[in-house]
């Protein structure tokens, strides 16, 4: 995909960057013009098969999302903060994923994005698995879900009725999402300290987890006080709003 046939993609699928304001010309302009600033890879390197894009959608695009969202109706009461659908995925959430799929496409082969001799032919060593990022649909489940201050998600691995390769995008709140080794239960001695690796999750961040991240650590938001620590710092808590796609197992 030529690099003006993407930025108009995105334009299409969430709208404007604020930084599109200006009098700057597109001609001979790169990908920052798109995401405000150059998207960057964040490989976190205690987990293999675990990347963050904290630059994913700027604040405007961000908002188009959320409208998006509402305008489902999924969350018209506190009580109601989850929504998942099948298959059949709204226009946006497609327009997501083909967004995420052009974007890592873009960065495993940009060598500013990423050191591209670090990746093996297949793909396997790259942000996304090739035999992952080429598969159709890339991803045909949604879940939609939106979390009060305080609130979070319980350790745990994603069922194996989904197949490896999952995206999350996280919008409103910061928090930190801790990552810990899944261990059986009757090897593992519960004296031993469990080893957490936090990931910090920006508002229009994109995490992709496949490998051994995907099925062999769990990962939790823990809201509650004196969890959501960052660079020594308490995260102020407000709402959350988090999109996560994935494939169904033996779905065409």
């Amino acid at each position: 995909m030529e690099m003006d046939d993407y930025k108009t993609l995105i334009h299409e699928a969430f709208g404007e960057s604020s930084e599109d304001s200006d009098d700057r010309q597109l001609e001979g302009s790169n990908i920052e013009l798109v995401f405000g600033e150059s998207p960057k890879w964040e490989r976190i390197s205690e987990i293999k098969g675990l990347s963050l894009c904290k630059d994913f959608l700027t604040p405007d695009q961000q908002s188009t999302l959320l409208a998006s969202i509402l305008q489902e109706g999924w969350f018209t009461d506190v009580s109601h903060n989850q929504a998942m659908r099948f298959g059949d995925l709204p226009v946006w959430a497609n327009e997501l994923s083909t967004c995420i799929r052009e974007l890592i496409q873009y960065s495993n082969y940009d060598p500013e994005s990423m050191d591209i001799s670090s990746c093996e032919i297949d793909g396997q060593d790259c942000i996304f698995p090739s035999k992952l990022l080429n598969r159709e649909p890339l991803f045909n489940q949604l879940i939609a879900n939106s979390y009060q201050p305080g609130e979070g998600i319980c350790a745990h691995v994603d069922l194996m009725r989904f197949e490896d390769g999952i995206a999350v995008i996280s919008l409103e709140s910061s928090c930190v999402m801790h990552f810990s080794r899944f261990k059986n239960e009757v090897a593992f001695n519960e004296k031993q300290s469990v080893l957490k690796i936090p990931v910090y999750l920006t508002p229009g961040s994109l995490l992709l987890i496949s490998g051994e991240a995907r099925y062999q650590w769990k990962h939790e938001i823990n809201r509650k006080p004196g969890f959501q620590i960052w660079d020594g710092q308490e995260i102020v808590q407000k709402r959350r709003t988090s999109i996560t796609l994935r494939k169904l197992c033996n779905s065409e």
